[in-house]
């Protein structure tokens, strides 16, 4: 029996297990999948184990997208571009690092029709999966990326990989069309997002990456001034699709099914 993980710090919130098993046992695959707790240090003997064949697969989320890199023995294109990794697997004896995050993303925009062309948008935070979303943007061919991150150096850190990135202070709010949070904050339940959206208008969409809770602050927020909004559930099962598919060969179907299933 193969075994697949997802390993993060927090992982509780974690919802891949639902997802992968009810596609390992739709499509009759001998496999596991389960989540994992990791600390820094541990990520090695980790990958070891991805090399000795005793796991089949990794999926990685916060924080060890970026660090995990090391580790590996090749990036594919999308991993070495935006210097981000949620997805390990081994090919001719090689430890394989690739980012199915930004596929997660695009799929997900184009999924709910919102045409991006051509908009303004504003990302909230600089954490793991953003140069994701910023590479995913740009490909996408928006006009304009701003960033706006609790540490500014965090978010200047990103112009690096991004040269073409604006960079304001926390707290300061531009015109946009599309405004993203990238940030933890909406993870629980009673977090607030502490800006004022009041003056920006109205029919832009929100959009959080975190799809669990279902409607965080954030979302909220947008609806009551008369936007559109959108969680990250689908990107969390574009991007887990992608996963599936490498590692086992397999395009497992997207249907309410799946929907109902992280619902609940």
């Amino acid at each position: 029996m193969k075994k697949f993980l997802v390993i993060g710090n927090p992982i509780g919130h974690s919802l891949s297990p639902q997802l992968h098993s009810h596609w390992i046992k739709e499509n009759n695959i001998n496999a596991i999948y389960e989540k994992k707790k990791l600390e820094e240090n541990q990520l090695k003997d980790l990958i070891f184990s991805v090399k000795k064949k005793e796991i089949s697969g990794v999926n990685v989320t916060i924080p060890f997208k970026k660090s995990i890199i090391p580790y590996l023995d090749v990036l594919t294109y999308e991993a070495e571009k935006t210097q981000s990794v949620n997805t390990i697997y081994l090919n001719n004896e090689k430890i394989m690092g690739h980012n199915t995050d930004v596929e997660g993303f695009e799929n997900s925009i184009k999924d709910i029709k919102f045409d991006i062309n051509n908009k303004e948008v504003l990302i909230l935070g600089a954490g793991g999966v953003v140069p994701s979303i910023i590479y995913s943007l740009m490909k996408m061919k928006v006009s304009n990326i701003t960033l706006s991150n609790r540490t500014r150096e965090k978010a200047e850190d990103l112009k690096k990989l991004f040269p073409e990135l604006t960079v304001i202070d926390w707290g300061k709010i531009v015109n946009f069309d599309m405004i993203i949070n990238s940030t933890s904050i909406g993870l629980n339940k009673e977090d607030r997002i502490d800006l004022d959206f009041s003056k920006i208008g109205k029919n832009k969409l929100f959009y959080d990456v975190i799809y669990n809770p279902i409607e965080t602050d954030f979302l909220n927020n947008g609806k009551k001034l008369g936007n559109k909004t959108e969680n990250g559930k689908k990107m969390f099962i574009y991007q887990a699709l992608a996963s599936f598919k490498i590692w086992h060969g397999i395009q497992p179907e997207v249907n309410n099914d799946i929907i109902e299933l992280l619902n609940k």
